[in-house]
């Protein structure tokens, strides 16, 4: 007879096998990507599908859940030198390496078939986002900077990739989704590798553009974000095809550039883990209102 020391010992267990599922996968990143991907489809779509929907919804997270899954596996070693992720389930030793491997498998599998049952195009971009990201960026972390710029490709396709999903077609359009989020990448992970620069570095991991919290860095991060914001407004010069943006949301859309890169200055004066943890939070934001006001517009206009 089950006693309830017996219900609550399996309940635990059960919420800390769901716990390390989730670590692999890297849930809450997931999802972010599938907000994006659904954007980037409702920005396509001329009619709406809640099949195509949830297929790229439940595509999107297998794919980043596969790349994740892989990425833990190859930097097991690596993971277990840094205190950020020394706990997570593979060098923690809750989850062994076959089974790491077999959800990225397994992940990789359901991500392409669902994505292919979508349109093979959009198929094709979430087998190269698995590829770039697991096969290129993963390895390069601990020999180039240059790193960042690779993973910058894998995370500009989610926007993009809902375009094409909606679409069956690349075009000026999902490729502008694409610049955006592409230029957006650079101010993000920067910021986040300056607040994380020591853990980083403990497991050698090269992911400042110069190797050091400098001016030069800060310089290379206020850059990009301003690229960011001229590809997030370009829209609204009506160069590109159906992607449109009305006056007013350019407006709204260039003041939060303006706002994000008054964070990106601040960190160039100050170069310190506060002004960096203030722009990770703002670039988080800007990524996020920006797509809302895109489909806004859309529906608006």
């Amino acid at each position: 007879m089950k006693t309830a020391l017996d219900t609550t010992t399996n309940t635990n267990t059960f919420s800390l096998i769901f716990d390390d599922f989730k670590q692999i996968t890297k849930a809450g990143l997931a999802f972010s990507v599938v907000f994006s991907s659904i954007a980037g489809y409702l920005l396509g779509a001329e009619t709406f599908s809640w099949k195509v929907l949830l297929l790229l919804a439940f595509g999107g997270y297998f794919m980043v859940g596969a790349s994740n899954a892989f990425n833990q596996l190859i930097e097991k070693d690596l993971d277990a030198l840094m205190k950020r992720t020394q706990n997570r389930p593979i060098p923690s030793g809750r989850m062994s390496v076959n089974v790491a491997f077999t959800i990225a498998i397994t992940f990789t599998i359901l991500g392409v078939i669902t994505l292919y049952v979508v349109n093979p195009k959009t198929a094709m971009f979430g087998a190269i986002s698995i590829f770039l990201y697991t096969c290129v960026y993963t390895p390069l972390k601990t020999k180039t900077p240059l790193a960042v710029f690779v993973g910058a490709f894998p995370g500009a396709i989610p926007f993009m990739l809902g375009w094409v999903a909606a679409t069956n077609e690349f075009g000026i359009e999902p490729g502008t989704l694409f610049m955006i989020q592409f230029f957006w990448q650079f101010p993000h992970f920067w910021a986040i590798g300056w607040l994380l620069d020591e853990d980083y570095k403990r497991a050698g991991f090269k992911m400042l553009p110069t190797g050091e919290k400098d001016k030069a860095t800060a310089n290379q991060i206020i850059m990009y974000t301003i690229w960011m914001l001229l590809a997030s407004v370009f829209p609204v010069t009506g160069l590109t095809g159906s992607l449109t943006l009305s006056v007013p949301a350019a407006v709204i859309i260039f003041l939060m550039g303006i706002g994000m890169l008054v964070f990106a200055f601040r960190l160039y004066q100050k170069r310190d883990n506060k002004s960096a943890r203030a722009l990770m939070l703002a670039s988080v934001s800007y990524i996020s209102l920006m797509q809302i006001v895109y489909v806004v517009d859309k529906f608006l206009s």
